[in-house]
């Protein structure tokens, strides 16, 4: 395994990344992280490890810099600004596919909370994308991108997060592409019921598995 700490330029800015290469990858998942959350996110970091397991690289970097995190943490000022999110993962992936031993391999996307939100609008606006997991996510927040979405996407719920619930199935009624919901019982919103978090990774490794070996289209 081949740990490399990044600094992407991206938006005027600087942010900082995790790039993790396993032997001969077989892919890789960029991570959105949600509101408050970062790069060092406990919860993505658990995901991130068992898809190493399975063969994929991961990138987890931050969305926001850290004067703009502080901000955050005391008034919401950038966590629900999608836009601004999915722009900075729009060219972060640009990035990716600039650095030599990554720019072959099929791209996913996992979003957690808002950061869910940002990749489904990031995806919308490019074909190199090829599948798409959310965790506890908001895709009732990318809107009218929604129907634009073209890559696979698996929409993971607490089977006790009801409201979260009710908004995943209304934005998967707006999609067109392939995509379905998996309900993880007995899980709150942050999954930390013991074995949850292990359930999201095993429902997103197969779904990873399952749409990027050989970039499979649905």
């Amino acid at each position: 395994m081949q740990t490399l700490q990044m600094e992407i330029p991206v938006d005027y800015v600087t942010l900082g990344g995790i790039l993790e290469m396993p032997d001969k990858a077989r892919a890789v998942v960029v991570f959105a992280h949600g509101s408050g959350s970062s790069r060092f996110s406990p919860r993505n970091r658990q995901v991130a490890a068992g898809l190493h397991g399975a063969g994929f690289a991961t990138l987890l970097f931050d969305l926001l810099t850290a004067e703009e995190q502080r901000h955050d943490s005391v008034d919401a000022t950038y966590r629900f600004n999608i836009s601004l999110l999915a722009r900075r993962l729009a060219a972060t992936l640009v990035w990716l596919r600039e650095r030599p031993g990554i720019a072959p391999l099929p791209v996913g996307l996992f979003g957690a909370s808002t950061g869910a939100a940002a990749a489904l609008v990031a995806a919308a606006q490019t074909d190199s994308v090829g599948a798409i997991v959310s965790r506890g996510g908001r895709p009732d927040l990318a809107t009218t991108a929604l129907a634009s979405v073209t890559a696979p996407t698996l929409l993971i719920v607490g089977g006790l997060d009801e409201e979260v619930i009710r908004l995943n199935r209304k934005a998967a009624a707006q999609m067109r592409c392939e995509h379905r919901i998996d309900i993880v019982p007995g899980a709150t919103h942050l999954f930390e019921e013991p074995g949850t978090l292990e359930e999201v990774t095993r429902l997103a490794s197969d779904w990873f598995v399952r749409w990027l070996d050989g970039r499979t289209r649905p």
